[in-house]
């Protein structure tokens, strides 16, 4: 079993992975920390215990590079993730140089997730095999575990940039409407509706019908990470009300 550890500020954040590695087959997560000091600490204090880290870059108390220069300096045996909205060439060059394994940028959906793990978990299956002496061949396969089988695409029409500022309006203000996010963000109902969606499709947000309204009940959208018991209450029927 792979043990995972969560580094992330976001409590929402934190929630989501923890739902998406406990998904994945050989991984188990083994901690949570909400910010860089405490990452070092975990890391270094049990050795052994955490084989993989899914490290935020921007922490309040510090940065995914802080995290990793501490541990690398102190010789820690453990594997990083980047997984963070920093796009900046310069921080991805400086995370590789610390020899993260993969740099994941968020938002992304359940099967990209999924796919850099198993990819991952593939790189260490191929690591344990080729114990000792590796022949040019088996450093090929080792190294070519860890590259992505086909580019990140999004849908055709979709920007990850609006996707971004759609999840993070959800995240603030949701449950939203789609009328609700496009006046916010300056965008089209139908626009936003379909970043909505998207979101909805790949898990990110729930999709319920909000009453209370004339007419058909409106959709509203709601962050994955908030209490399933509120969610089953805005998709389950309402009783209607008497005089």
């Amino acid at each position: 079993m792979i043990g995972v550890l969560l580094v992330d500020d976001d409590a929402l954040t934190l929630e989501l992975h923890r739902t998406y590695v406990g998904r994945l087959d050989g991984f188990e997560v083994v901690g949570e920390c909400t910010g860089a000091r405490a990452a070092i600490a975990a890391v270094l204090e049990r050795p052994g215990a955490i084989d993989l880290v899914l490290l935020d870059v921007t922490m309040p108390d510090g940065t995914g590079l802080d995290v990793l220069r501490h541990v690398r300096a102190r010789c820690a045996q453990v594997d990083v993730i980047a997984i963070t909205g920093v796009r900046d060439s310069e921080v991805v060059r400086q995370m590789v140089g610390l020899g993260v394994a993969q740099y994941l940028v968020k938002p992304f959906t359940f099967a990209v997730f999924r796919e850099r793990l198993e990819q991952y978990r593939e790189y260490r299956r191929r690591a344990d095999e080729s114990a000792g002496t590796a022949t040019q061949a088996e450093i090929d396969a080792l190294l070519g575990a860890l590259r992505p089988s086909a580019p990140v695409t999004m849908p055709k029409g979709l920007s990850v940039e609006t996707l971004t500022r759609v999840t993070e309006d959800v995240r603030a203000h949701g449950p939203v409407s789609a009328g609700e996010a496009a006046q916010r963000l300056g965008m089209s109902r139908v626009s936003a509706r379909r970043y909505l969606e998207h979101l909805a499709e790949t898990g990110r947000v729930i999709r319920s019908p909000r009453y209370g309204t004339p007419g058909r009940p409106e959709s509203e959208y709601g962050w994955s990470g908030g209490s399933s018991v509120r969610a089953a209450e805005r998709t389950s029927p309402r009783p209607p009300t008497t005089t």
